[in-house]
């Protein structure tokens, strides 16, 4: 009997060594897993290498180009970058086409990668990235006669690889790639380290504030270069946008692949502005104020370099403006903390690739703006902030540095928080059908009961009953969104002014007497492009945030 039952214990159990394969045939688990686990690391490896070696290359290139007496010529960083955008072109329309063909190849998609206003965003920027091209090319046509022609085939070749990387984004940012990992892993590789390589020359050549044509000596053959010129430079602020975008897309994909998406956890999330009117007032009014304090600052600046009272009066107000604008800022965000001290929405558990790279692009760029903040605070204190233009220098750089930590603060909790569901409170109704101790029913009587039951069920349904009874969370909401709206609108006007031009870091110049011009300057133009970005970011994070409260 014991050795008949042990036979039954072994019948039952499950088959430890082996598993039925993909043909019926059957395989050894731990070595399929071990071979998948290698496979995987050698992407990661592999993929990892190729986008090291194109960031150094491409920054040493950059760097090289960027100073006056260097033996690398400007059309020498565009032959680089013509074949980095042409390899990146045929490998995204190699990955489109084999995609579409194979019914296999992407089976699920991540929810939370490539959201609509990211990807619109994408659009939009892209947009204006060709129309920055175009006035590109027809900019350098009248400098045919005296120039290489890799100046006009550079933006003609960006305007194809940006149409072709906008349309590659925008319909498969969402994918979990489960056949060729590998090469997936190193096209997207490729595809990230193009749009950062892009993105350096790019900021290298705005933090100039120059486009080089040649010497003096060339000439422009039609009377439009200027107008044109003037035209793109001012487009400069989102084709780095759009590069970085790109970028962070590009390494969400990354990291998908090969991975199995859980539709099961992802939130249905309606964009509606509902009830949310005073941060939008509140918040389009400092972008208009921002705005024409920005405009008036930027005549000033290049009407007066002679003048230094009306160059300092600009000054004076371009920092007020500021300090207001992160005075405002910062209680709101102190507020919104507050709410989320008292809010008891639980926390998202699930590891998701699309919110680390998140924070860690919001903490990263941050750092940026932070250099710039404590450098000018250092530098600030160091001299006795005695003039009113340095005590508010010093004003604005402690603002900015309070401002970001708690922003970041801010969004991290937000985006870490599970979607608000309104839960109406429960109205307990008595079964009629369940008979008490000792009672019974009769037949009119449970009828009567069937009746007023359905009375009952009818009134509850009715739009009107609902609102006698809101849910008691919901001033919470209504004031997490009024602050969402209108912190992404002071996000707004803080990536306008320094994107277009605004240097009060230059233009005041105590930092540049305390640290030297060289010292300063590559502080500045190092730290202000991520900056820059992080405003950006902010934007798109915030309205994550909005959505989620």
């Amino acid at each position: 009997m014991a050795a008949k039952e042990k036979e039954m214990e072994e019948a039952q159990q499950p088959n430890k060594t082996e598993t039925p394969g993909p043909s019926g045939s059957t395989s050894e688990p731990d070595q399929t897993s071990s071979t998948s686990g290698i496979s995987r690391n050698w992407g990661w490896m592999v993929s990892g290498i190729i986008c090291i070696n194109i960031l150094i290359l491409g920054c040493a290139l950059v760097s090289g180009s960027a100073q006056n007496n260097a033996q690398i010529k400007a059309s020498d960083l565009q032959i680089f970058l013509i074949i980095l955008l042409l390899l990146t072109s045929i490998w995204m329309i190699y990955y489109i086409i084999y995609t579409a063909r194979e019914e296999n190849a992407v089976v699920y998609r991540d929810g939370h990668a490539g959201p609509v206003w990211l990807r619109g965003g994408l659009v939009l920027f892209g947009l204006l990235g060709i129309i920055m091209d175009i006035f590109k090319i027809a900019s350098y046509v009248g400098y045919l006669h005296c120039e290489s022609t890799v100046k006009i085939v550079f933006p003609a070749v960006q305007l194809v690889f940006i149409s072709i990387q906008t349309y590659y984004l925008w319909r498969h940012a969402k994918d979990c790639v489960q056949l060729q990992k590998n090469i997936t892993r190193c096209g997207l590789m490729l595809t990230l380290s193009t749009n950062l390589v892009l993105w350096m020359a790019v900021v290298t050549e705005e933090s100039n504030n120059q486009v080089k044509f040649g010497d003096d000596k060339c000439k422009c053959s039609h009377s439009s270069c200027g107008i044109f010129k003037d035209a793109y430079y001012y487009l400069y602020p989102f084709n780095i946008e759009y590069s970085l975008f790109a970028s962070a897309m590009a390494y969400v994909m990354w990291k998908n692949v090969g991975h199995v998406a859980d539709v099961h956890n992802q939130h249905k999330i309606k964009f509606r502005f509902k009830d949310v009117f005073l941060g939008p007032v509140v918040g389009g009014l400092l972008v208009l104020t921002g705005l024409v304090t920005f405009i008036v600052y930027e005549i000033e600046m290049k009407k007066s370099s002679a003048d230094t009272v009306k160059k300092d009066n600009a000054l004076m107000m371009h920092f007020i403006m500021n300090i207001v604008i992160l005075t405002l800022m910062t209680v709101s965000i102190v507020i919104g903390c507050a709410i989320y001290k008292m809010d008891h929405r639980e926390r998202v558990s699930e590891k998701n690739p699309t919110r680390s790279l998140d924070v860690g692009l919001l903490v990263g760029a941050s750092l940026g703006q932070f250099i710039i903040s404590y450098f000018s605070i250092v530098a600030m204190v160091a001299t006795g902030a005695k003039s009113y233009l340095n005590r508010l220098n010093l004003a604005w750089g402690i603002l900015m540095v309070t401002q970001l930590g708690l922003q970041n603060f801010f969004i991290i909790e937000g985006l870490h928080r599970e979607p608000f569901h309104e839960v109406h409170p429960a109205t307990v109704i008595a079964n009629p059908y369940t008979l008490q101790p000792q009672k019974e029913l009769s037949s009119l009587e449970a009828s009567h009961m069937d009746t007023k039951l359905s009375e009952v069920l009818t009134a509850q349904s009715l739009p009107s009953h609902r609102t006698n009874h809101r849910p008691k969370r919901l001033w919470k909401r209504w004031v997490l969104k009024e602050i969402c709206v209108f912190l992404l609108l002071g996000n707004i006007i803080l990536w306008i002014m320094p994107a277009f031009g605004a240097r009060p870091q230059f233009d005041h110049d105590a930092e540049t007497k305390f640290y030297n011009f060289s010292m300063w300057t590559a502080v500045v133009n190092i730290g202000l492009p991520f900056g820059i970005f992080y405003r950006m970011h902010s934007v798109a994070s915030l309205f994550e945030v909005f959505l989620t409260s």
